[in-house]
């Protein structure tokens, strides 16, 4: 039996080749674009063993963005309970990820964001795509206001991120998570749900 030619087979070497090809495919290319065909074709590997090594298209984009939590188990906590409740809720989430021990990884990502344009525009991209669109899609506003919204939260989500793990401003860095989200709750819920200016 005669193997196809110009395919890599599956190997160790493999799953790097796929993730090396999706990191520059989402950085360049974003989410919504970048295609399992075309990331599997740049890694010269078959899509099916793109399938085969991360499943999804969400779950090749965690990989490749070595995120340390997968944001489809977080986006209903957010979502569960009342609809004004969603920005303490989305705060309260945030905080326990980022002050956890796997909150260390997205600390990382973000401190390279800071100096690296390519590494920026896959946080762009996973925070746009995987986390406040799929909120926001279930928040009943204007579809035409998503882009505006999703950017006004991640201002402050980032931000914060940034203050209490990065730069460690006082007194956000030792703040108990519930102070913070009693403090910075209502401004997500009003960029959320909020009236926007015209």
């Amino acid at each position: 039996m005669t193997r196809r030619t110009g395919r890599r087979p599956g190997n160790p070497g493999t799953r790097e080749a796929i993730l090396d090809a999706a990191r520059t495919a989402f950085a360049e290319r974003g989410y919504d674009v970048a295609s399992i065909r075309g990331i599997a074709a740049t890694a010269q590997v078959d899509p099916a063993l793109v399938h085969h090594y991360f499943g999804s298209k969400d779950q090749l984009f965690l990989a490749a963005m070595n995120f340390p939590v997968d944001p489809g188990q977080l986006v209903p906590k957010v979502l569960a309970g009342d609809r004004d409740g969603v920005g303490e809720r989305m705060v309260r989430i945030f905080l326990g990820v980022w002050d956890s021990p796997t909150g260390s990884a997205a600390q990382a990502l973000l401190r390279s964001a800071v100096s690296n344009e390519w590494t920026a525009r896959l946080l762009r991209e996973f925070v746009t795509t995987q986390l406040l669109r799929r909120v926001l899609e279930n928040l009943d506003v204007d579809p035409v206001e998503l882009p505006l919204r999703g950017s006004l939260v991640a201002t402050q989500m980032i931000g914060l991120a940034m203050m209490r793990h990065v730069v460690r401003l006082e007194p956000v860095a030792s703040a108990d998570p519930e102070t913070l989200v009693a403090a910075i709750g209502p401004t997500i819920q009003r960029y959320l749900t909020g009236p926007l200016p015209t």
